[in-house]
């Protein structure tokens, strides 16, 4: 890995932190999840009704683009084409796309413009995976709808047929929607992975075409490989733990931190399921993002349209939420990341260069404490949504901690209060 290019390819996706995941296509419309074909064995003769029926009236991308802003939402990666191998932009190599459906548009396309009109970096999402091709594996592999089928259990497929498919969508994906700043592909399992996927080429292409994109880890046949003294050059820039928050970030064996990005569920499921409304409120996915900045890494949270093309109301609800607390506190997020100052129990801390931001999710009983900073060093201390002043106090109840400065609020030292912000009150300690 050339590490002078990786640096300076990852700088925006370090700086940005949080992003928005789309997963759309033909299993909205059955609503139950994009496993759905898997789950169900649904053979591709069976899953033809949803390519007829595809026909998302409500689709606007602007509108899903002015929603990822509001939200802070800083780059956005969406579905160009999942397990099922139907396609949401007009390739050349197949028939199974959207532009054939009764919609008959192009939605990587409108997506790719109305994000950019928005300043919102594009990513596409492309299964390595694929259902519908004839040349993919069917018997007996361990996902596919038909494993099971004893009608093709002694047909031979020609696998680098489908190798050929696969990488020249690729490359019209990395051709013809302008510059692609993430290309996240999904993924390796068994014996599929690395070169079964020729995986060297199909990265030599990327490179050549999109030289500046940003690629996940997911078509090495072992995903942390970027965490060893020689990654493998289809390794990828970042780790990408899923529904998974490292407890201690992510280092390389050299102790040397790995960019990575933990990719969530709004809900329990990633495409559309009409039985799922087990939505995490806005506090939790604002903790949740703090949490990833504060062991330097980014957040991708998910969202499925319905197959009308809308978000879910709850979606836009929680999204609201998340977009009024980052327009106060977005400064302890963007262009953040670990810091060796810590907090009280029941927070969070966030650093950029001489700014220390202590995210405290609890209510104070008395000074607050933080321990890897000294009275002398610091510049000011003050809320980050209020500009408010917190005072420094030494008084004779922390004389017996030494290594921690006590900071507090209010009339008095000693008091009880609820803080300032019910979900996450961001105190900003400037150093000198």
């Amino acid at each position: 890995m050339d590490v002078i290019a990786h640096k300076k390819r990852m700088e925006w996706f370090e700086n940005d932190r949080f992003g928005m995941f789309i997963h759309w296509g033909l299993y909205a419309i059955p609503a139950k999840g994009e496993w759905i074909r898997s789950l169900e064995k649904i053979s591709n003769e069976d899953y033809e009704k949803y390519f007829e029926q595809f026909d998302p009236i409500d689709f606007d991308a602007k509108k899903w683009a002015k929603v990822a802003k509001q939200a802070g939402m800083k780059y956005a990666v969406l579905t160009a084409k999942h397990h099922d191998g139907f396609c949401l932009f007009d390739s050349k190599l197949t028939e199974y796309k959207s532009t054939n459906t009764k919609f008959k548009r192009d939605i990587i396309a409108e997506y790719v413009e109305a994000f950019r009109e928005e300043g919102i970096k594009v990513g596409l999402y492309y299964s390595l995976l694929d259902w519908y091709h004839p040349d993919y594996y069917h018997y007996g592999d361990l996902v596919h709808p038909e494993r099971e089928n004893e009608k093709f259990k002694d047909v031979k497929h020609d696998f680098d047929n489908y190798l050929d498919y696969m990488h020249g969508q690729i490359r019209e994906l990395c051709t013809n929607y302008g510059k692609i700043d993430i290309l996240w592909f999904d993924f390796s399992y068994c014996e599929l992975g690395g070169e079964k996927w020729r995986a060297t080429e199909l990265v030599e292409m990327v490179r050549k075409l999109q030289p500046d994109v940003i690629l996940d880890n997911r078509l090495d046949e072992t995903p942390n490989s970027l965490l060893k003294e020689t990654p493998k050059f289809y390794c990828g820039d970042f780790v990408s733990p899923e529904m998974l928050i490292p407890p201690d970030g992510m280092f390389n064996c050299k102790g040397e931190r790995v960019p990575w990005e933990a990719c969530l569920t709004l809900n329990n499921n990633w495409g559309y399921h009409r039985y799922d409304n087990d939505y995490k409120p806005a506090s939790a996915i604002i903790h949740k993002l703090v949490e990833c900045v504060s062991k330097g890494g980014n957040m991708l949270l998910n969202i499925g349209p319905d197959a009308r093309g809308n978000f879910p109301k709850e979606t836009i609800a929680i999204l609201k939420g998340v977009g009024e607390w980052m327009g106060k506190n977005s400064e302890s997020i963007y262009g953040c990341s670990i810091s060796d100052v810590k907090g009280p129990d029941m927070s969070y801390v966030t650093q950029k260069e001489k700014k220390v931001y202590l995210h405290v999710m609890d209510w104070v009983i008395g000074p607050i404490p933080v321990k890897g900073i000294t009275k002398d060093i610091v510049k000011s201390i003050k809320f980050l949504s209020t500009g408010a002043e917190l005072n420094i106090t030494e008084d004779f109840t922390c004389s017996s901690f030494p290594e921690f400065m006590f900071m507090y609020y209010g009339t008095i030292a000693h008091g009880t209060y609820a803080l300032p912000d019910p979900i996450d009150s961001v105190i900003e300690i400037e150093l000198k």
